[in-house]
């Protein structure tokens, strides 16, 4: 079932690499994105003209594409009291009308000639602190629980600015990208739903099982 829904405002791709103490164990960083004008390729596990430095946390299958809504880019605006332009949280795509941050962990958004499939929240890391020049961003950033949504390229196809985002499929089961956030962030009261969901990476999945079995092991500690 097709559900019309927004549509992409800008597609953003690597304008500066930078360089500095602030741009993580490699160096070097491709956070600083801007819009294309052009149509843009979805391929090989990325975004066509963009850069990746640090492969270890950031692109590859699971984290191919970024997506933050322009909703809360203006709600940051607010808050702050800054104009932010579209790429200033490192995002690919810039969305309008998509709840990302509600959007069901496998949920799959046809794009141009693009399938792409809603994967796992951002999490701030110093090069997005560094970026900003707000040394308190990551706990400002995680208390307000706007992450954005990272996705898989599940077919290959171009897109552009304008392009109508459409919901072609999205799981029963119900769990979020803010759910996860949430868990990531320390709220544990979701993870053995969230273990279960067949779409998440498998580093999540990892992930939820160890605590769940650290949790086991401190129940039964606390039993003897």
């Amino acid at each position: 079932m097709t559900i019309a829904s927004g549509k992409v405002l800008s597609i953003n791709i690597t304008h500066v690499i930078h360089e500095g103490e602030w741009t993580g164990s490699e160096g070097r960083t491709g956070i600083d994105k801007r819009p294309s004008q052009l149509r843009v390729a979805l391929k090989n596990d990325g975004v066509e003209g963009d850069v990746v430095v640090d492969r270890k946390h950031h692109g590859g299958y699971d984290k191919a594409v970024y997506a933050y809504a322009h909703e809360d880019l203006v709600w940051w605006e607010g808050e702050l009291g800054l104009k932010l332009t579209n790429g200033k949280f490192g995002e690919n795509l810039t969305t309008s009308g998509v709840d990302v941050t509600h959007a069901v962990i496998g949920q799959r958004w046809a794009i141009g000639s693009s399938i792409l499939e809603v994967s796992q929240p951002r999490i701030p890391c110093r090069v997005f602190a560094g970026f900003w020049k707000r040394p308190t961003l990551i706990r400002d950033f995680t208390k307000v629980g706007r992450p954005g949504a990272y996705l898989r390229i599940i077919q290959e196809g171009d897109i552009g600015p304008g392009d109508p985002i459409e919901i072609v499929h999205s799981p029963s089961h119900g769990i979020t990208i803010s759910d996860l956030f949430l868990a990531k962030s320390g709220d544990r009261s979701l993870i053995a739903e969230i273990a279960k969901v067949p779409e998440i990476s498998r580093s999540i999945r990892d992930w939820a099982e160890k605590v769940m079995a650290s949790n086991h092991q401190v129940e039964e500690s606390g039993d003897e």
